[in-house]
């Protein structure tokens, strides 16, 4: 995971893991609304995914 799409991660959660797919996105916007830790817990997991 570069540096770039970490800060995107703790930043925006939901635009980290833009382009790993509809599933990714539509999580991670969820956990982002229901709370900004679970939603950087998620994109966070979702990069460090291979």
């Amino acid at each position: 995971m570069s540096c770039l799409r970490a800060l995107a991660a703790v930043i925006f959660p939901p635009i980290a893991v833009i382009d790993k797919g509809c599933g990714a996105f539509a999580l991670t916007t969820l956990l982002t609304c229901a709370g900004w830790v679970p939603g950087v817990l998620a994109a966070i997991l979702f990069n460090t995914k291979k």
